[in-house]
């Protein structure tokens, strides 16, 4: 039977540290030594998936191709490790608690009394295995969603105390910790770690490796302090500073051998590594010197008086991945679409930019000033890549715009009006009416015949395509050959012809102007960009040349 190992990632004195990253970085140091890694998440929410959250509050929405609506943290994972992951590595509390009750009703405990210890983390811990098991994986890793010290993820931390009982020497825990430098100090201070591990020791766990993220490198004093007060080897702790790029972490961990040390710890023999394409990636971050500018105009931004990127993650990372594999740095600004229908004169500002995207969402709020944003960029010729209801919303401007149906609109927003070209499908009228809206999504990877002698057959290369989506409504059939006959390109259609899956214009009408039902941000990565980003930045960039 395979020795399975499993290595706990968990967060200590606040949220945001970079869990999520270090969590996908140690996945991919680990795999480019030849090793099968897969990773989990394990999200502290009683919410059975992410699909409910407000993504002002918690971030992005990440679809699998499987339709499991996850944490963004799935997408850093696919992203770093190149691999397809499904629902069985995304767990939260309300899935785990949903399981062990339909098991209870189901006598599956043979009369036993269920108690929240120790079968929710039985249940955890079984769940890992499944995942182990379907990826036939080497190593597991888990990343443990909150921070040491809360509530809602001790039931887990007690999971990996038992784990590691059962398996001494193939379980290991790795801290994500922060290290302040009070401005008025001037000093890196290592108390909040220290009592981050002292929580952390409370629930029966020691960490074998500390990752501590701080503005800068941390001396070699801090690490001698954090070694001596958290029980640890001074090797065993791995400075994170601030970079450029997330990119760069997987680089930075092999230059303080962390692989090689997490090897060690799990008594596994040391590889070759091959990092090639990461070193080939960093190298064209830091020399991408000419700048393109991007415009995002979305509504999920505001959080307070912050600004929540989060909510467009996988968009501003596709943007990225795009923008490396042209040599350019990409300098993406956030606009909220509220903005054009409050000061219409401020369109006028988008002709600063050299590429425009309005990403998914849902709901009325902001959608005339995304319309007005799609008909300033179609006429002035601004790149243009509409995502999910950007493309709807992309049919809309078409349909007021070009055929005169001044009244065109998505059911979404108006269920009166006279010409619905965005509306949803027969079929899912009934689930919504019956206030069923988890069967009124269509969710996950669905295949689609793309147009030869269109962009998107030019940007794919190919006449098949599969892509993840999330939404609920449809280009309205009824519309398609008006739609057409206006010289509106559906380029690609899904297998039966019955749904439009990307919307363009005609090369010659526009340099680029198009839009996706699906979300190919999801299925891009950092050594591998999504095709439509890679032509979108092309367009961009010539745009930007164009200028001079």
């Amino acid at each position: 039977m395979r020795n399975r190992k499993y290595i706990f990632v968990v967060g200590g004195v606040m949220s945001g540290v970079g869990k999520g990253i270090t969590t996908s970085s140690i996945g991919a140091i680990l795999k480019a030594r030849g090793f099968a890694v897969t990773v989990l998440k394990i999200d502290p929410y009683i919410n059975v998936d992410a699909g409910t959250m407000n993504p002002t509050e918690h971030g992005e929405v990440f679809v699998l191709d499987d339709g499991d609506e996850t944490d963004q943290d799935m997408g850093n994972y696919e992203r770093f490790l190149g691999i397809t992951l499904t629902r069985v590595n995304y767990m939260t509390t309300g899935r785990v608690y949903e399981t062990v009750i339909r098991k209870e009703r189901n006598l599956e405990y043979g009369g036993k009394c269920v108690e929240v210890v120790p079968h929710i983390p039985l249940e955890v811990i079984n769940r890992i295995y499944k995942a182990s098991q379907k990826a036939n994986s080497d190593i597991t890793i888990v990343e443990i969603g909150g921070t040491v010290g809360e509530y809602q993820n001790i039931l887990f931390l007690e999971a990996a105390r038992m784990l590691k009982i059962h398996h001494p020497e193939d379980v290991l825990f790795v801290m994500v910790s922060y290290l302040p430098i009070p401005s008025k100090l001037g000093e890196m201070k290592t108390k909040p770690t220290q009592y981050a591990v002292r929580t952390l020791n409370s629930a029966g766990i020691q960490p074998d490796i500390i990752v501590a993220r701080s503005e800068t490198f941390l001396d070699s004093k801090r690490k001698e302090k954090l070694g001596m007060f958290c029980n640890i080897s001074e090797k065993y702790v791995i400075s994170a500073p601030d970079i450029e790029s997330i990119y760069e972490v997987p680089i930075n961990f092999e230059r303080d051998d962390l692989s090689r040390l997490i090897l060690k710890k799990l008594g596994l023999k040391s590889r070759k590594t091959h990092l090639k394409e990461w070193f080939d990636l960093v190298d064209n971050i830091k020399n991408s010197k000419e700048k393109i500018r991007i415009g995002i105009v979305g509504k999920y931004f505001g959080t307070g008086d912050f600004v929540l990127a989060d909510a467009y993650i996988s968009v501003i990372e596709a943007v990225k991945h795009a923008s490396y594999k042209n040599k350019v740095k990409a300098q993406i600004d956030w606009i909220n679409s509220e903005l054009f229908e409050k000061e219409p004169h401020r369109l006028n500002d988008l002709k600063e930019y050299d590429g425009i995207i309005v990403p998914g969402g849902f709901g009325s709020r902001g959608i005339e000033g995304k319309i007005q944003t799609i008909k300033f960029a179609r006429i002035n010729k601004i790149p243009y890549l509409g995502l999910c209801y950007g493309m709807q919303l992309m049919v809309i401007e078409f349909a007021r715009h070009i055929l005169n149906l001044s009244d065109a609109h998505t059911t979404e927003v108006d269920r009166e009006t006279k010409n619905p070209v965005i509306d949803i499908m027969p079929e899912q009228k009934k689930n919504l009416e019956d206030k069923n809206y988890g069967a009124t999504m269509r969710l996950g990877a669905y295949g689609a015949i793309l147009k030869k002698g269109t962009i998107a057959f030019g940007a794919y290369k190919k006449k098949r395509i599969s892509e993840r989506h999330r939404h609920r409504w449809e280009v309205n059939p009824e519309y398609v050959k008006k739609l057409e006959a206006g010289d509106l390109i559906f380029s690609a259609q899904s297998p039966d012809r019955r749904l439009m899956e990307i919307a363009e214009l005609s090369i010659k009408d526009h340099p680029f102007f198009l839009g996706t039902q699906f979300h190919p941000e999801f299925k891009s990565s950092p050594l591998l960009a999504h095709p439509l980003f890679l032509e979108f930045v092309k367009a961009a960039i010539k745009r930007k040349e164009g200028d001079k």
